[in-house]
């Protein structure tokens, strides 16, 4: 293996050349080996990707979707939305269930995503890689094996009552031990030999869908052949001396950027880095982005209303609302949700910033006949309320809760970043970018910083600021006296999400980051 600067416990990675940071080590490495042999940095979130969708399953895999930020070491930005359609014949009525056969509502476009975004780098960055060639380390670690990670054990022992009730779902996944997936591996090789497309309409496809047909799903050959990655131009808002681009609707990229524009107008670098007044600004500023969530969903059927959300003056008299020493009252629906974040830089200053997820963990519970595909369950996203923008309609894609993020400083990239969490992932990314941005920490010391979680979760239904109890006593006392409901939960939580940064210094200098609640971390060339 080419020699790499790998993260230290508790640091950064630092390299002049080329980085990539995952929540997996073996996907790290996977990336890493692309960067080394001159591979661009979405030939090395391919490959990296690919890997994590087999040591990672409980978050992300070859049935679910991928949202993509890219950009060329002079700022020229794009977008990729590989999201999955609603299935074409589907008419849900009532509550769509969060689980099985009924919940597999959506296509999945992860593999449509590697074409798509395989096909722009040669185009636009002379990208060489072959999608077989990028696949080659998932195979191996799905045929051959790797090591259960805590984090897999953990949300397996969550769902311990559930699994049981889920179709083929127990045999293929483990709680400890070497955990290994031919049927997955057969799969990823049927693509590197015959393509991406082969998922969408060939033999491949063909056992997909027999297999979604015999598991119920409402998912048909023609659905998958209408599968399309699409690519558009990202959002973007100022703040301070950058620029934040986000993905647009159906992703909720906006709220993210809501919430830094309301903090642009909250003094916020005055605060003491972690201290109650900074985590009470930051989670006012979440409850007034929050607030118009309720207006996103696929611009293919409703108005996009994104520029509206992100009006300068807008977003000024939002911050005038807010009270230093007063709460907001907070009933607001909470949004399920597991995602993984990878971030690359190569050694042309190019970078990329993915997310790919399957939805709640574990996704549907649907395994997809004998391909060893876990097949998502984001058509529960969708309501059948026919008032909601959100209102599940053939061929729609749901409100999205993945949103990976890119920062220029000078028109050039600065910060590649993103967090795994649903309703987290905002509220985690302006913790972050605060953190950096107005208080000047470094990745790893941003990502080591206690978090908060506003809202109701899977596991604690009160609509409370759940905060990490190493915040600190006074913190905590700090926020219940200005109103906040407070509920303490443990240091390195899960809830906090799993985020990843790499940032980009003038001199050249790339530090990188990934979650110590990870399995993973940055490495540099």
């Amino acid at each position: 293996m080419p020699q790499f600067s790998r993260q230290p416990a508790g640091g950064n990675a630092v390299s002049k050349t080329a980085m990539i940071a995952t929540p997996h080590w073996l996907a790290s490495e996977a990336g890493a080996r692309v960067l080394a042999r001159g591979g661009n940095a979405i030939e090395a979130l391919v490959a990296a990707g690919a890997a994590l969708a087999v040591t990672y399953p409980h978050f992300c895999g070859l049935g679910g979707d991928a949202v993509w930020m890219v950009s060329d070491s002079q700022g020229k930005a794009s977008t990729f939305l590989g999201i999955g359609q609603a299935a074409a014949n589907a008419r849900p009525e009532g509550t769509i269930p969060l689980r099985g056969p009924q919940s597999t509502l959506t296509t999945a476009a992860l593999v449509d995503s590697w074409d798509k975004l395989l096909a722009f780098s040669s185009a636009e960055w002379r990208g060489r890689e072959t999608l077989g060639n990028l696949l080659a380390d998932a195979i191996e670690l799905a045929d051959a094996g790797f090591p259960v990670s805590p984090s897999q054990r953990f949300w397996l022992e969550f769902r311990a009552d559930e699994v049981a009730d889920w179709s083929g779902f127990a045999p293929l996944f483990l709680r400890n031990g070497l955990q290994r997936q031919p049927q997955l591996a057969a799969t990823l090789k049927a693509i590197a030999e015959r393509g991406a497309r082969d998922f969408y309409e060939g033999e491949l496809a063909s056992r997909i869908a027999k297999g979604l047909a015999d598991a119920g799903s409402p998912l048909t050959a023609a659905d998958l052949a209408a599968t399309r990655t699409e690519m558009v131009e990202p959002l973007r808002l100022s703040y301070r001396d950058v620029e934040l681009l986000a993905p647009p609707p159906p992703t909720q990229g906006v709220t993210t950027l809501g919430i830094m524009g309301v903090l642009r107008s909250l003094a916020v670098s005055e605060t003491v880095a972690g201290d109650a007044l900074h985590y009470h600004l930051l989670v006012e500023a979440v409850k007034q982005a929050f607030l118009d969530r309720g207006v996103i969903a696929d611009p293919g059927f409703v108005p996009d209303t994104s520029q509206h959300l992100l009006d300068a003056a807008r977003l000024e008299a939002k911050a005038k609302t807010v009270e230093a020493d007063r709460a907001l009252p907070w009933p607001h629906v909470y949004q399920h949700g597991d995602t993984s974040l990878l971030a690359a830089v190569d050694s042309e200053g190019r970078v990329a910033s993915l997310l790919q997820s399957i939805y709640f963990d574990w996704g549907s519970g649907v395994v997809v006949g004998d391909t060893g595909i876990l097949w998502q369950n984001r058509g529960a996203a969708f309501s059948t309320d026919p008032q909601s923008p959100n209102c599940y309609a053939p061929g729609k894609r749901p409100f999205y809760t993945l949103n990976p993020g890119l920062a220029l400083k000078d028109g050039r990239p600065h910060l590649v970043y993103g967090t795994q969490g649903a309703d987290g992932q905002p509220q985690t990314l302006a913790l972050i970018l605060s953190l950096m941005i107005d208080h000047g920490l470094d990745p790893a010391a941003a990502l080591s910083r206690p978090r908060f979680l506003l809202g109701k979760t899977f596991s604690d239904s009160r609509d409370s600021l759940k905060i990490e109890e190493n915040a600190g006593a006074d913190v905590l006392a700090g926020l219940a006296a200005r109103g906040h409901e407070v509920s303490a939960i443990p240091a390195l939580s899960p809830l906090g999400g799993q985020a990843g940064v790499i940032r980009m210094r003038a001199d050249g200098t790339i530090e990188g980051a990934h979650d110590p609640r990870s399995d993973g971390g940055a490495i540099g060339l």
